[in-house]
């Protein structure tokens, strides 16, 4: 894997395993090759910035939800926030890295200095015309492609390699040409290949839908027999392949790279293409910019001391903001016991107000019927008679329709956090309700102090009401089950007069009217008959 953490900075470049991506907070993606993205999949949910193609191409090819990518011009400078508050800003700048089709380098400008992070490039002098570098502003760290870093290693440029390839070809005028390629780069040396042999170049549809978006020459196609030069994938070119198509049509293959690779037939050649910086360009680079010092981006090929001559003094280890330590910090260990206490909670919540099966309570309903029919304890069994008989659950929703239906337009659902629901003016009983979700039941007072969360709640009166409301009360009821029988134990140790004795009064009782002045005696009567 070919990835950076950068050092005193929330900043991560073609890095993407979160366990061990510690403090950084800003992703960004040089270019879409696979040694890049490895830990980058459709799962990942945290923003990422790259250049509009490799934008298309994450959509396309990983499936990376497009809400996380936010795709940056290239050439434009955009100012991004270093903390959550957006006191501390840097500036980036997306430089094209002359690699393969997206593929940028980024210039982060703010309180660590000025970093410039290649990714893979091929330098050319125009790079340094960019209108970014053309100032020759003091680059603080060059993270550098230092694939080909070796000064043993001698590579022709890319236009020299291209003419080789069209001097091969040229030789074998009756041969059918494959080129072994990855799934990206290198299509401009294919649309040179078309145009100086007038013939199509067979692609596959994934390849034929990138040069599309490309905008390069009508030269490609998908059709097998449309032309001579057909590309396929670079571990098609091996001897058995060979055999094959041989034994059809007079085949030669190509591999425009330069790594070491062996040559296992005959009419396999390898041509040293490379979309690396030689050796030589990347003194050059160096040279140019006289960063202050370099850090190689392969670490299995350290630089040496091969760009000693032309580094700047060093500066000092730049100090973090305070805004930006805090949001390198607050989101690490915090948020992941957070996110992951939150998984939790979600598997076990439990509905807020939980009424006991109809079958458990029909007989009690029953007998309360028949006394309200008699008129026992009830001043106003005239006015039941004429109510029609519930069922208690149909009562429940006549008592609370807001909370039942999806009518009440202040909803707030239950098990949040330190929310207030007030029951509408509908309801019988003008109550309010303190929620204790389930995550403060679970966490520890110690725990509850570590991650910072606030005090739990604790039961109180409503003391805020109007007088009329004297006779409310204030309960926490998060996923308890508020059954008539089953809660009485649960519910005796917190709450006392009268609040008990609402919850414990079957809820076909508040069917009929009743005068608030006179409530308090006839509940103590229905209790406690004599």
């Amino acid at each position: 894997m070919n990835g950076v953490l950068i050092p005193h900075t929330p900043i991560a470049v073609d890095f993407w395993s979160l366990r061990r991506a510690g403090a950084a907070r800003l992703f960004f993606l040089t270019h879409m090759h696979s040694d890049h993205t490895v830990g980058l999949s459709s799962t990942w949910a945290r923003p990422l910035y790259c250049s509009p193609i490799t934008a298309h191409l994450l959509r396309r090819h990983l499936q990376v939800s497009k809400q996380w990518i936010r795709a940056l011009e290239v050439g434009e400078s955009h100012v991004l926030p270093l903390d959550d508050i957006g006191r501390e800003t840097m500036t980036v700048t997306l430089i094209d890295a002359n690699h393969c089709p997206g593929s940028v380098m980024f210039l982060f400008e703010g309180y660590f200095g000025t970093i410039l992070y290649t990714g893979d490039f091929r330098y050319t002098p125009s790079m340094l015309n960019e209108p970014a570098l053309m100032f020759r502003k003091q680059i603080d760290t060059l993270y550098l492609d230092n694939t080909n870093c070796n000064p043993d290693m001698v590579l022709p440029s890319r236009q020299e390699a291209a003419h080789q390839i069209v001097q091969l070809i040229q030789k074998h005028p009756q041969h059918n040409i494959k080129i072994g390629l990855y799934s990206l780069g290198k299509e401009s040396l294919l649309e040179q290949l078309a145009l100086e042999f007038q013939t199509w170049v067979v692609l596959s549809p994934q390849r034929l839908e990138l040069v599309q978006l490309l905008g390069l020459a009508d030269v490609f196609t998908v059709e097998e027999k449309a032309g001579r030069i057909h590309v396929v994938d670079h571990t098609e070119i091996c001897h058995s392949t060979m055999l094959h198509w041989n034994q059809t049509h007079p085949t030669i293959a190509i591999l425009p790279t330069s790594r070491k690779i062996h040559s296992s037939h005959p009419g396999i050649h390898i041509i040293p293409y490379s979309d690396h910086s030689s050796f030589s360009e990347l003194r050059a680079f160096v040279a140019a910019l006289k960063p202050c010092q370099v850090v190689p981006i392969v670490s299995q090929r350290p630089c040496g001391d091969y760009f000693r001559d032309s580094l700047s003094p060093r500066l000092s280890i730049p100090l973090i903001p305070d805004s930006v330590q805090q949001y390198m910090s607050s989101s690490s260990t915090k948020p992941s016991f957070l996110w992951l206490l939150e998984k939790r909670l979600k598997r076990q919540r439990a509905p807020g107000v939980v009424f006991e099966s109809p079958e458990k309570n029909v007989d009690q309903v029953d007998r309360n019927s028949k006394k309200a029919e008699k008129g026992e304890h009830f001043p106003w069994s005239g006015d039941l008679k004429k109510q029609p008989s519930h069922h208690p659950l149909q009562t429940k929703k006549q008592l609370f329709p807001d909370v039942c239906g999806k009518e009440w337009n202040g909803a707030v659902p239950f098990c949040e956090s330190q929310e207030k629901v007030t029951v509408p003016p509908t309801a019988p009983l003008g109550f309010s309700v303190h929620l204790r979700s389930l995550e403060e039941k679970l966490i520890s007072p110690e725990t509850r102090e570590e991650i910072g969360l606030g005090s739990p709640l604790v039961l109180r009166g409503d003391d805020d009401g109007p007088a009329t409301t004297r006779n409310q009360g204030a309960w926490m009821a998060c996923g308890s089950p508020l059954s008539h029988s089953k809660a009485t134990p649960v519910l005796a140790t917190q709450l006392g007069g009268l609040a008990l004795k609402y919850l414990l009064t079957p809820v076909n009782f508040f069917q009929a009217r009743f005068s608030s002045r006179s409530f308090d005696q006839q509940v103590e009567k229905y209790h406690n008959p004599c």
